[in-house]
């Protein structure tokens, strides 16, 4: 038989991402409606072995659900992957009779979870990361808020470039996956677009195509170019002196992660937080919370990390084409 779920812990683990405080405040109220107590667990698996605990009633969620961030705070823990470190946070669950955690965060958040449940802690995760990148689910919390706010600033910058004539390289977040690049190319139309996942390192394609299309009149030549590429500044400087047309860069780094999340990042998120919070009163552990072909459904964590996601080859060759 399944053990009884009477308390339930909630922590946001890794990088903060808009939609976060969405999907706590939908844990907690669904938990509550499920007659069990909420903890509170601050900055993540460090809070968790910290003991850093709050209860939470439905008034300590009222009025975040705009807020971008997460009012529970979140903290790196590398720590977290050592095996005694692991039973030592089991046991403080134990301690604090929290029977069950709902962990948001990214696939590094989901290994904790995945230990957590290996020693006798229910624990679902929730896929919270704006780079779009964790396999087993077509849609992660703060992507269409991150995506939207790169999409806004590079409008801005590109009005201002095309009244310079100038080249403008923008970098935008995405370590190891170019979704934020990719989605910002095609919706601000950009001439190159550059992503860990595609780019062959040959600037000298980027410097014939400037060169292209300013002589067939084209004033302006936008680059949008993923952190994983990175060096935008340097590619600037480069590409000015093999064109002589005034190059700039431009880096929105962490405007990204804030913000107030939008309306498909509130609704997502709290669908995705109360499903959770059921799965767990249910009894189920080490599954993860995915939004696939249409529908919010639950993985095997094991199986969850072993997928593999790429780039769409077709959507890649159309923002070529576009």
């Amino acid at each position: 038989m399944a053990k009884e779920i009477r308390q339930i812990g909630v922590l946001t683990s890794g990088g903060d991402s808009p939609g976060m405080n969405a999907a706590i405040r939908a844990v907690a109220r669904e938990a509550m409606h499920n007659k069990c107590k909420v903890i509170g667990i601050q900055r993540g698996y460090k809070g968790l072995l910290n003991e850093e605990f709050k209860e939470m009633k439905s008034v300590d969620v009222a009025g975040i659900i705009q807020m971008g961030g997460t009012i529970l705070g979140t903290a790196r823990c590398p720590e977290f992957k050592e095996e005694e470190v692991q039973q030592k946070a089991a046991d403080i669950c134990r301690k604090h009779g929290i029977d069950g955690i709902v962990v948001i965060g990214g696939d590094g958040s989901y290994r904790g979870a995945q230990a957590l449940s290996r020693h006798g802690v229910n624990t679902i995760g929730l896929p919270g990361t704006i780079d779009l990148d964790i396999t087993c689910t077509d849609y992660t919390i703060g992507f269409d808020t991150a995506v939207n706010t790169a999409m806004e600033a590079i409008d801005k910058v590109k009005d201002t470039s095309s009244s310079h004539e100038r080249c403008s390289i923008i970098e935008v977040m995405g370590r190891h996956a170019g979704y934020i690049a990719l989605w910002c190319g095609i919706a601000n139309g950009a001439e190159d677009i550059l992503i860990p996942e595609k780019y062959d390192y040959d600037e000298q394609k980027i410097v014939d195509h400037i060169i292209i299309n300013r002589r067939l009149g084209k004033k302006h030549h936008l680059i949008i170019n993923a952190e994983g590429i990175g060096h935008s500044t340097s590619m600037a400087r480069r590409i000015e002196a093999a064109t002589g047309i005034e190059t700039r860069a431009t880096i929105l780094g962490y405007m990204q992660r804030g913000g107030s999340p939008t309306c498909k990042d509130r609704y997502y998120a709290s669908i995705m937080g109360a499903y959770a919070a059921d799965i767990l009163v249910q009894g189920k552990t080490n599954r993860v919370v995915c939004y696939r072909n249409g529908q919010f459904v639950d993985l095997d964590i094991e199986e969850a990390l072993a997928m593999t996601k790429n780039i769409s080859e077709y959507e890649y060759q159309i923002s070529q084409h576009l």
